[in-house]
C-alpha cells in the first residue's frame, strides 16, 4: 500500500480536513461585529454633557450625530456649543431631528430648518423616526400612511434646503410598520443592539448602525450611542462628499 493511503498518514489528514471544515462553516455562518468596520461615530445630545471634543477626535472617533430638534418647538440645549466645538474640533459631524407625531410635519421642518445652520461640510440632516411610546403626551401610533405622508414631507424639506439628501434613523419595530418596502433612496441609520441589522431589517442595505448606547469614549463622561459606517475609508470619504 503506498504510504499515502496507509492508516498512519490517513488519520492525521481526516483531522485536519475535519478541522478545515469545520473552520470553513464557522467563518460562513459567523456574523459580522462591530469590530469588522473601520470607520466608528457617535451620537449625542445634551445627556451627554459637556464634551472634549479635541479629546473625542484623538480617540478616533470619525463622525458625529448632534441631536438639534425635536418636534416643533424643543431645541436641545446643547446643540449649538456641539455643533460648533466639533467642527472646530475637525469632526464630520450632522445634525439630526426627533420626530414628534402629534406635530405637523411642515412646523416640524421649519423648526429643524431654523435652528440648523446651514454649513457645506456637515453631513446630511438626520430624520429620527420610532414610535414615542415613552412620551407624556404623545404616545399613541399614527396609521401607516399618514406616517409615511408626514416623513416625505419633511425629508422633501430638509434636501430641498440642506441641499444633502437625509439619512433616516429608526428601530426594528418602525421599519417593520413603516420604512420596510418604501423609503429606498435614503440612506438608513438603524439601531440593532447588540445583533448585526441587516437579517434584522429584510436585508435592507444600511449605511450606518447603531451598536451600543453603552460606549466610552475620551471626552465624554457620560455612555454615548456608538456607530458603525457599512464601508471602507474610501467609501466613507465618498460619502463625505456626496458621492456614495
Amino acid at each position: 500500500m503506498p504510504k499515502f493511503c496507509s492508516s498512519r498518514f490517513l488519520k492525521p489528514l481526516a483531522v485536519a480536513l475535519m478541522a478545515l471544515v469545520v473552520t470553513a462553516c464557522a467563518t460562513k455562518t459567523r456574523e459580522p461585529v462591530p469590530a469588522d468596520f473601520p470607520i466608528h461615530g457617535i451620537d449625542v445630545s445634551k445627556w451627554q454633557g459637556d464634551i472634549d471634543w479635541m479629546n473625542v477626535r484623538r480617540s478616533g472617533v470619525a463622525f458625529a450625530w448632534i441631536k438639534a430638534t425635536e418636534g416643533g418647538d424643543h431645541l436641545d440645549r446643547l446643540f449649538l456649543q456641539n455643533w460648533y466645538a466639533a467642527k472646530e474640533a475637525h469632526v464630520p459631524r450632522g445634525a439630526y431631528h426627533f420626530t414628534y407625531w402629534c406635530r405637523s410635519a411642515e412646523e416640524q421642518a421649519a423648526w429643524f430648518i431654523a435652528n440648523v445652520p446651514v454649513d457645506p461640510d456637515a453631513l446630511p440632516p438626520v430624520l429620527d423616526v420610532e414610535w414615542n411610546g415613552h412620551s407624556k403626551t404623545c404616545a399613541q401610533k399614527i396609521p401607516r400612511a399618514r406616517a409615511i405622508e408626514k416623513m416625505q414631507i419633511m425629508l422633501d424639506a430638509m434636501e430641498q434646503h440642506f441641499g444633502k439628501r437625509p439619512v433616516i434613523y429608526t428601530d426594528i419595530t418602525f421599519f417593520n410598520d413603516v420604512i420596510k418596502g418604501g423609503f429606498e433612496r435614503y440612506p438608513l441609520w438603524v439601531r440593532s443592539i447588540p445583533r448585526y441589522p441587516t437579517p434584522r431589517f429584510d436585508g435592507r442595505r444600511w449605511y450606518f448602525w447603531q451598536y451600543t448606547a453603552k460606549g466610552a469614549i475620551d471626552g465624554i463622561k457620560e455612555p454615548v450611542d456608538r456607530n458603525a459606517f457599512f464601508g471602507t475609508a474610501h467609501m466613507w470619504e465618498r460619502f463625505k462628499s456626496g458621492d456614495l
